[in-house]
């Protein structure tokens, strides 16, 4: 640990605060926390100009010529903007900021004094026991629930299942353990969602670790796994954000080490020690209970999409289909959405996995029909998805590309809740495969490393 004054314009606010988990850059983030904490914000800032100085340093770590925030992106994000109001995210804002700074007396400071941290394991132990009370914005902002699942997905801390712990008991039962010290932190923040666990084969919802693949398979990639970090060829750094785990992921794949739906445990029960055992019967209900009805687009079930911050947009666009917008109440809003979340998920594929069949002319239909080939010829969907997809195109079927754009451009083509919840069950699969796009360069999958 060492405190050192930094330039103003070296601090960079946090685009991967867990706040909010990952957006696209330092100006997504600027403006999140105006749209969630504006009060906070505003009264934070007055309370700058009010006592001319920042109280606590700010908790940084150093990346090339600039700092990463990872306490203090408020009073930062504060002090930025009254030094620069035209950065400030809305006119009324730009206002406010500039009437502000005006009111600063003496120097403004264009240096912070920081606490550096070299050491990101040791930033997140310091961020785990902070933040305990607001004082009206002015003070440090209590994580709600989000937010805490957003520090524990992004670390694996504190959601009571030890990823490392589990992997290493594993490959010691099998001898497959590698003769340098498994990097247990470096496990767990690669493995802390469960996206990242489903594709490696194992689960552990619940606080429980399970396959859900094949075992020999799931603990051959295991292996390679902890030889990769124990060796050190990756590190930390090549797994912070979501896209380095997932480009690891996806460089594991392109080699055939990650298990594939061949391997897949879902269909066939298994035993204490791995063996296929015959179906088991399912047990009778006691009682036949009523389906509840759903009530949102989506259904409140975790669909294993690891959220990039280049998805800001489209995980803001989920989440209100899924938690906030309501089918019988919103049926017109919901269509629309639908159909913004539908583009932008094929093109989040198309320009993550340069897609070279699509042309700049081509319709949505025609992009999905091209999405939809390539993840056929990947092995992600079986042939009778394949069929099911191609169908869109077709102006004459109601779970169409048209029935989309007539939500949007049609005063006369009504959405029901029913055939939403249709059209969604139809698509979701497709989205999700989209939004966990891999990485590609020509249809090449990058190794890990590689230039993107």
């Amino acid at each position: 640990m060492s405190y050192r004054s930094i330039k103003l314009d070296a601090l960079l606010v946090n685009r991967a605060n867990d706040r909010h988990g990952e957006l696209e850059n330092e100006t997504a983030a600027i403006a999140w926390l105006f749209n969630n904490f504006e009060t906070h914000m505003r009264n934070l800032a007055k309370d700058l100009v009010a006592s001319g100085q920042v109280f606590e340093p700010p908790l940084v770590f150093p990346e090339g010529d600039h700092f990463i925030l990872f306490d203090g992106n408020r009073r930062m994000t504060c002090l930025k903007l009254l030094l620069q109001p035209r950065r400030a995210p809305t006119i009324e804002l730009q206002e406010f900021f500039a009437e502000q700074r005006s009111k600063w007396k003496g120097d403004f400071p264009t240096t912070v004094q920081c606490q550096i941290e070299q050491d990101r394991d040791r930033i997140d132990d310091i961020l785990f026991r902070r933040h305990t009370g607001s004082q009206g914005g002015v003070g440090q902002s209590t994580w709600d629930d989000r937010m805490k699942s957003n520090f524990i997905n992004r670390t694996g801390r504190g959601n009571g299942f030890n990823a490392a712990d589990e992997i290493e008991k594993r490959l010691a039962e099998a001898g497959m353990l590698p003769t340098k010290k498994m990097p247990r932190s470096n496990i767990n923040r690669l493995l802390s969602g469960e996206s990242f666990r489903n594709r490696v084969g194992f689960t552990g919802a619940g606080g429980k670790f399970e396959f859900t693949h094949d075992k020999p398979v799931v603990l051959r990639a295991l292996r390679r796994i902890a030889q990769d970090f124990a060796s050190r060829d990756y590190v930390l750094g090549d797994i912070w954000d979501i896209d380095g785990k997932r480009s690891y992921l996806d460089g594991l794949e392109s080699e055939g080490v990650l298990p594939t739906a061949a391997n897949s445990l879902a269909s066939k029960p298994v035993a204490q020690d791995g063996e296929e055992q015959p179906a088991a019967k399912r047990p009778v209900p006691t009682k036949i209970s009523r389906p509840q009805k759903r009530v949102s687009l989506i259904p409140n079930v975790n669909y294993s999409i690891a959220w990039a911050g280049r998805l800001h947009r489209h995980k803001a666009i989920w989440e209100e289909l899924q938690f906030h917008l309501n089918l019988d109440d919103h049926a017109n809003a919901i269509s629309v959405l639908l159909r913004v979340l539908v583009e932008l998920s094929v093109e989040n594929y198309i320009s993550q996995t340069k897609l070279a069949t699509v042309s700049s002319n081509d319709t949505l239909a025609r992009r999905v029909l091209r999405v939809t080939e390539d993840l056929k010829r990947a092995g992600k969907i079986d042939q009778k998805y394949f069929e099911l997809l191609s169908k869109f195109p077709q102006n004459d079927v109601l779970l169409s590309a048209d029935t989309l754009n007539r939500y949007v451009h049609s005063p006369n083509f009504a959405p029901s809740p029913d055939h939403l919840r249709a059209l969604w069950d139809w698509l979701s699969d497709f989205l999700v495969h989209c939004l966990n796009a891999p990485v590609k360069a020509h249809g090449v999958i990058l190794p890990e490393g590689a230039a993107r």
